[in-house]
């Protein structure tokens, strides 16, 4: 994005700076309670995970659920979807189960960030090869 004028510089590079973040939202069941600082814990992981391909994400979904509720507690009954928006491919989703909301959210963290580097990779072949898929910028 090239800015035109003196005036528009800072409206310019405010777009471009919106343009740039990669989106984190963040939604849990009602058995779960959502709050600043889990929030801002899901931000960090998933910012850490997948800050790499910050540039290529628009937004990152985070879901939150305890499969069998507060009340009761079982292995692995905390569960983490998360789901990444790629500009111009479709949604990339991965679910992964734990028995603590940190061990479900690192352990989808750490699924997200593997499939997203074997999927960019392919898209961006350093041998200039192309996908099966044939050229996709036609």
């Amino acid at each position: 994005m090239k800015c035109k004028s003196l005036r528009s510089v800072e409206k310019c590079l405010a777009q471009q700076n919106e343009e740039e973040i990669m989106q984190i939202q963040v939604s849990t069941d009602n058995h779960i309670e959502g709050s600043e600082e889990l929030t801002r814990d899901v931000e960090a992981v998933v910012e850490g995970a997948l800050g790499r391909f910050a540039d290529r994400i628009t937004r990152v979904e985070v879901h939150l659920t305890d499969e069998n509720s507060s009340s009761k507690s079982g292995h692995n009954d905390k569960r983490c979807v998360m789901e990444a928006r790629l500009g111009g491919l479709q949604p990339i989703t991965v679910t992964n189960q734990g028995g603590t909301l940190e061990h479900a959210l690192n352990g989808a963290a750490d699924k997200l960030e593997k499939t997203l580097k074997r999927t960019l990779g392919r898209l961006d072949d350093p041998k200039g090869r192309t996908s099966y898929g044939g050229d996709q910028t036609i």
